[in-house]
């Protein structure tokens, strides 16, 4: 599955908005997508270090328009947890010589709230 197939749109609500300071985002996603795929593709669009993806199925709800009645579908919703501090990280390099990586990712998604 490609990325742009996994994530469809954000969800922008007022719980939504508020997890964003503790680093939540909140997307909807295809039906058939595992915490893997999400993961993967949100890592790849945003450029974010992922630290934990939840899931859940939202139930359609039953509408009613005059004497007519339908169901809306059901769809996927993750809220995925990003890394907000990212630090370096330090290794031993062959002959015991430490090597120090800089922050390669974002510490926010900017195109979230655009």
């Amino acid at each position: 599955m490609v990325a742009e197939d996994i994530i469809l749109a954000p969800v922008v609500t007022e719980k939504s908005s508020a997890d964003i300071q503790e680093g939540k985002y909140t997307f909807k996603v295809a039906k058939n997508a595992t915490k893997v795929d999400i993961k993967n593709a949100v890592e790849k669009l945003f450029e974010v270090k992922i630290l934990k993806v939840n899931t859940l199925t939202v139930r359609g709800k039953e509408k009613r328009v005059g004497v007519h009645q339908g169901k809306t579908s059901d769809w996927k919703k993750a809220i995925v947890t990003i890394d907000t501090n990212a630090s370096s990280m330090m290794y031993l390099d062959k002959g015991g010589k430490e090597v120090k990586i800089s922050k390669k990712y974002k510490d926010s998604i900017s195109e979230f709230m655009s």
